[in-house]
């Protein structure tokens, strides 16, 4: 289904990986896993056909399903429900046969037969890619996804960012892909759909490459892990689940680190003989095949993983402030006649813990967007508060200007900032040498978080807005952010479905949406994150 062959990948003049074969055939289910910036991101999207390789080839057979990070496919106007029902041509089909039912009823003969015709045919091609079993198929696939009908009737214009890519997971599931491509499946999923789309995972017959930061999923659909190994530009190929993979990687790791141990401890040896040796010009040639085989010892072994770099991130001392540098009154949001939440209030006080839940599709990530001033409310008005310096991160990413280098959105983010110290900062959330001047399109979604971070960090914020913050990070990089949450000292307002992030943020109140429901938190509402 794949096949690669000698695959290198560059991004500017940095290379990702070189040299790289690998298959994936029917019934591999593959984890790519590595740190973030790695290369995890890009090589999907070069599989997947969206980015070219700067060397070697890959072979496709099949047709393939690629679920990036941050979709923004499809016409904005289509409906939810005709974006997933496109993947095997059904959804335009359907709007047609509705339209041509409409005219059936024309009082106009000549309409009414060109319609009856016209729908006849466009029925006979409904039947024949599936009709309404697929139909049914796809409602029950999008139903597992907490996608019910109120969301598939709409525009995808209309969608939050969490919903859009919800569609496009449920698209790729119907469409009867041979191989699919995941990155980050579990995004916006509540605690219900992970479990049944690991059961889909699992029962899936084709190829499969997940990137996924969710252990469970990654050890119960799995039989491969390839780790994309960022400093030695390889893919270690490993042909076995999850937990046989850890138990190997470390494995062959104290095994590099006892033969490197071994070999330089010889190679020393061999070096200092030959020191002595080389004083004496009858022993010339010795020394020198001495100083050859230690540089052959060295040469055969393989490279010891070096410890990844964590960005080093803590949040910004807050600048002074009102009391209440934030109220809410009245808020209300609808999208057509479809209302999402109404007469909703809210204060943000200075150095408050507030923690927003409710089920998808109830408002959250709109809700912190009005309060970021992204959005209006459709009543009601935000209200800032002396000193207000709002820090909004964006599930989406929405704050990064993908035009502009990684440097330009740094610099934008502080009036004050000078070049130098965007660099330093930049540098500890591992943004280094060439790596500024990129442009922040091209960066992956664990690299675009650490973006949006470091420019929240620069922003001397002293209410933060973080939706869904711990989003495509490596375990060590989202265990930074929950140690920045548990030391902020200013405000915080959080939407998330990471139990560990709510855990860590200590909230002092809920407010539940859409009913504006706000209450002192208490451990029961816990059991309410994963479901939200």
């Amino acid at each position: 289904m794949l096949a690669v062959h000698d695959l290198e990948l560059r991004v500017g003049e940095r290379m990702l990986m070189q040299d790289v074969n690998f298959r994936v055939d029917r019934g591999d289910k593959i984890g790519l896993v590595g740190r973030n910036g790695a290369g995890k991101t890009t090589l999907t999207k070069t599989l997947a056909g969206e980015l070219e390789a700067t060397g070697g080839a890959i072979e496709r057979t099949g047709e393939i399903g690629y679920l990036p990070q941050d979709p923004r496919s499809g016409n904005p106007e289509d409906l939810a429900r005709t974006r997933i029902l496109d993947a095997r041509g059904l959804g335009s089909i359907v709007l047609k046969m509705r339209q041509a039912q409409d005219e059936m009823g024309s009082s106009d003969p000549a309409v009414s037969t060109a319609a009856m015709d016209r729908y006849s045919k466009l029925d006979d091609r409904f039947l024949s890619l599936g009709g309404y079993a697929a139909e049914a198929e796809a409602a029950s696939i999008a139903s597992n996804l907490s996608l019910p009908d109120r969301i598939l009737d709409q525009p995808l214009s209309t969608l939050s960012g969490g919903q859009r890519r919800r569609i496009e997971l449920a698209r790729i599931l119907f469409s009867g892909a041979d191989t699919m491509l995941l990155d980050e499946p579990t995004n916006h999923l509540d605690a219900d759909s992970v479990v049944w789309l690991r059961e889909f995972l699992k029962n899936f017959s084709g190829g499969l490459i997940v990137i996924s930061h969710d252990v469970e999923l990654v050890e119960d659909t799995v039989n491969k892990v390839f780790y994309l190994d960022g400093n030695r530009q390889q893919i270690d190929q490993y042909n076995m689940g999850w937990k046989h993979y850890l138990r190997q990687r470390q494995s062959d790791e104290e095994r590099r680190k006892k033969e490197r141990a071994n070999a330089e401890k010889k190679a020393s040896t061999l070096q200092a003989q030959a020191a002595r040796f080389g004083a004496k010009a009858s022993k010339a040639a010795s020394a020198h095949q001495m100083v050859a085989r230690a540089e052959k010892l060295l040469a055969g072994l393989d490279d010891v993983r070096t410890t990844d770099r964590v960005a080093a991130l803590r949040f910004p001392e807050p600048a002074p402030c009102g009391r209440t540098p934030l109220m809410g009154h009245n808020l209300s949001k609808s999208y057509g006649s479809l209302e999402i939440f109404t007469s909703v209030d809210l204060a943000i006080d200075r150095g408050s813990k507030v923690v927003i839940l409710g089920f998808n599709g109830a408002g959250k990530t709109t809700l912190l967007r009005m309060l970021a001033g992204v959005d209006e409310p459709d009543t009601g008005r935000i209200e800032p508060g002396h000193g207000l310096r709002v820090g909004y991160y964006a599930q989406e990413h929405e704050t990064i200007d993908v035009k502009r280098s990684v440097l330009e959105n740094m610099v934008s983010s502080s009036p004050h900032i000078t070049e130098m110290e965007a660099r330093r900062v930049l540098g500890s959330f591992l943004f280094t040498g060439d790596d500024s001047a990129k442009p922040a399109g091209v960066l992956s979604g664990g690299e675009k978080t650490r973006l949006a971070l470091a420019m929240i960090v620069v922003s001397g914020a002293n209410v933060l807005l973080l939706d869904e913050p711990t989003n495509n990070l490596d375990p060590a990089s989202r265990e930074e952010i929950l140690g920045a949450l548990a030391n902020y000292k200013g405000a915080v307002v959080l939407v998330s479905h990471d139990e560990g992030a709510v855990e860590a943020l200590n909230p002092e109140r809920v407010l539940i949406l859409p009913d504006g429901i706000e209450d002192h938190w208490n451990k029961d509402y816990a059991e309410l994150i994963s479901l939200s």
